[in-house]
């Protein structure tokens, strides 16, 4: 019998999926220590004309996905839905996932990582827009280390801790609402400082708001998503209230989804107008954008609006993907394809071999580091000695 459950223990390792997520971990740890022996140079093509590259794009969407944790807390405690209560642990750790990938990467794309605290603790440059990201995004991470806790802390059986921890779920969540609200909206400020740069098309005055409302809709696409995955994948980790509620939570992120996005659309189409960049849009960048507006904000809008009127949860999770993929295209637009938009193709950045590695190496480690901890802790379901609808 001892033999029969290593054998099939060994099967459910080794599996198709496992496997490859083992290869992309050993290629991305061998490429980690490429960089950390050899510098930025021997893994990246980043130039002076591109310093940020690839690594700006992945901090941009990762941050706009984990915009889950902030709008779901939001819907949850300061608006009262408790029919999304259930959804609640899964968008912080899809949160505190996605900053924490962002930190990483950031300690990978510093020339001198060491230097990360410096600009708290040696030269407070509170002037600058990177100063004031860098601020909330700490003080952010904290916040969701602190609301994701009780997960933890009922998986190790600390129960007068874990109840000091939910007493201050409010305060949390107000306080990590001004927090993302602050740095989403400054991620988009930043590009404020490069007006030469950045194409017209997506270069506006309003860049601050266009990041803060990518970062909604944004997160509650992520939501549905990660729900659709765990409940294919990890199904046998939900109770029966998260099974209750999940195509509850579907339709109503759908809803709000597409209203966000419609909105989004206009407030797009009035800073074209504002900064009169109508005759772009006949240009090969116009194409681009409608591909990007058209394509994947305005037509996922009507697809979440006719699945949330229809109760389609298959299409709105179908959608979900869409959403999400046009959220990546704004970041690379942003960040990439319209940056630097006047240069020759020769002097065009294109990410080098191991960039690309790290990239999908990250996103491996948070699809994986998912898995793990939410097979581990009760974040699909209540703990059984904490029945409490209070997580």
């Amino acid at each position: 019998m001892t033999d029969e459950l290593t054998v099939e223990r060994k099967k459910s390792l080794f599996t198709p999926a496992n496997t490859v997520f083992g290869i992309i971990v050993v290629a991305g740890l061998i490429a980690t220590v490429i960089r950390f022996t050899k510098g930025l140079s021997a893994v990246t093509n980043l130039t002076s004309y591109y310093p940020w590259g690839i690594w700006i794009w992945f901090k941009l969407v990762a941050v706009s996905l984990a915009g889950a944790g902030y709008v779901t807390c939001a819907a949850a405690y300061v608006f009262g839905m408790k029919k999304y209560h259930s959804a609640v642990r899964p968008a912080v750790l899809i949160g505190l996932l996605g900053y924490s990938l962002f930190t990483v990467s950031l300690v990978f794309d510093l020339g001198r990582p060491w230097r990360l605290p410096y600009p708290f603790v040696v030269s407070q440059g509170t002037t600058s827009v990177l100063f004031e990201i860098g601020l909330c995004v700490a003080f952010y991470l904290t916040v969701l280390l602190l609301e994701f806790s009780p997960a933890g802390l009922e998986w190790l059986g600390f129960r007068k801790i874990r109840n000091v921890a939910i007493k201050m779920t409010m305060l949390l969540t107000i306080f990590g609402i001004v927090l993302s609200t602050l740095h989403q909206s400054s991620l988009g400020a930043l590009f404020l400082s490069a007006p030469s740069k950045l194409h017209p098309l997506w270069y506006s005055g309003y860049l601050p708001i266009y990041f803060f409302i990518t970062s909604i809709f944004g997160g509650l696409s992520m939501v549905i998503f990660v729900s659709w995955l765990s409940d294919r994948y990890l199904s046998d980790k939900m109770d029966a209230t998260y099974l209750e509620e999940k195509n509850g939570v579907v339709l109503g992120f759908g809803k709000a989804a597409s209203l966000v996005m419609i909105g989004y659309f206009f407030i797009r189409v009035f800073g074209i107008s504002t900064d009169n960049s109508w005759h772009y849009l006949f240009s090969s960048w116009g194409v681009l954008l409608g591909v990007e507006l058209l394509g994947f904000v305005m037509l996922p809008a009507l697809l979440y609006a006719i699945g949330a009127r229809e109760k389609n949860v298959q299409l709105i999770k179908w959608t979900s993907v869409i959403t999400i993929l046009g959220i990546i295209l704004n970041k690379f637009n942003i960040s990439l394809f319209a940056y630097n938009w006047q240069l020759p193709a020769a002097d065009r950045y294109f990410p080098s071999n191991l960039e690309i590695v790290l990239m999908v190496f990250f996103i491996t480690i948070g699809i994986l580091a998912f898995r793990i901890i939410a097979s581990l802790m009760p974040v699909l379901n209540e703990h059984k000695d904490y029945q409490a609808p209070t997580h």
